[in-house]
């Protein structure tokens, strides 16, 4: 089922975006929209949900077979994935992420394979848990090899899956992507509560290393891999300067002009949250060397800034 093009004139390329309705797609679907792109976007039904969500100015289609009926896709942003932190890493939990992840990188595969023409580049999600947790000791680049916990070998997977398509004459470009930082999603959105009434602390010792970025940065890296036809390969999606999680409390208290004193112990962590608790607690001290490296500007490189202008509105 689709809807037709609202106010694109005659966009000359169109995107296909799965994962739209999630955190970064919210953001990026508006800025592509205004770059001009026709924007495709694969999602579950209900369909009025991601019409509500997206707006009118988005086609969607509710399966990628729906995609031989479209014009050519010249360009893919793979977002799907279900949520690392929703639920306790059970055997089942863990399939589910396996599946939200490498399964649906494996069916674009699959699709792209079948049309005629093909897209000409694919940015593929991953996360910065493919390093593995070293705590922050090390500065983390592209080059890194792969961790070998149960994230790192999600993110390797994954990585693997959607690198598959080199072979079909499709750029591909994997997004390891941070914290991304924004008041009503992700990280920030949880933390934020008892911080504003006063409750908030560090994590653990505070010492593990946050590698962050802003929610604009992020859809402006994306943006920039999606525009520079010579970027290839693996990217990762954090500010220049990580913090310790105790220097993220800290800030994040004194921008909201309240203390920072109760701290979340280690294990009270590991029993709310279990396995998946080690993310918290692991650390991981980021450099974003490729993109900067190609000549991506970040308008938010430092956390104060970064959360002022995320908070000054709120």
């Amino acid at each position: 089922m689709s809807n037709s093009v609202a106010g694109t004139g005659g966009a000359e390329k169109t995107v296909l975006v799965t994962g739209a309705t999630g955190f970064i797609g919210r953001f990026l679907i508006p800025e592509l929209l205004a770059d001009g792109w026709r924007v495709i976007v694969y999602a579950r039904p209900p369909f009025d949900r991601v019409i509500n969500i997206l707006g009118p100015s988005v086609i969607v289609v509710l399966s990628l077979e729906e995609l031989q009926e479209q014009p050519r896709v010249d360009a893919c942003i793979n977002l799907a994935g279900e949520g690392i932190f929703n639920k306790r890493w059970t055997v089942g939990r863990k399939q589910v992420l396996i599946d939200s992840r490498i399964g649906v990188t494996r069916q674009l595969r699959e699709c792209f394979e079948r049309l005629g023409a093909r897209p000409g580049v694919l940015i593929s999600g991953s996360a910065i848990g493919y390093y593995g947790m070293h705590g922050g000791d090390v500065n983390l680049a592209e080059q890194d090899r792969p961790g070998d916990d149960f994230a790192a070998d999600l993110c390797r997977l994954w990585e693997k899956e959607a690198r598959q398509m080199e072979s079909l004459g499709i750029r591909v470009c994997l997004l390891r992507t941070g914290i991304v930082l924004h008041p009503e999603y992700g990280a920030l959105s949880r933390m934020l509560p008892p911080f504003r009434f006063g409750l908030g602390g560090r994590m653990g010792d505070g010492r593990q290393v946050v590698s962050w970025i802003h929610v604009h940065d992020m859809v402006s890296i994306i943006l920039f891999l999606l525009r520079d036809s010579s970027l290839s390969g693996a990217f990762n999606a954090t500010a220049p300067h990580a913090v310790t999680n105790d220097q993220l409390a800290q800030t994040l208290a004194s921008i909201l002009h309240r203390p920072c004193l109760l701290p979340m112990p280690g294990p009270a962590l590991h029993v709310l949250l279990g396995e998946s608790a080690s993310l918290l607690l692991g650390g991981q001290r980021v450099i974003p060397a490729r993109v900067m490296e190609h000549g991506f500007s970040f308008a938010f490189p430092a956390l104060e800034d970064a959360l002022k202008d995320l908070l000054s509105a709120r």
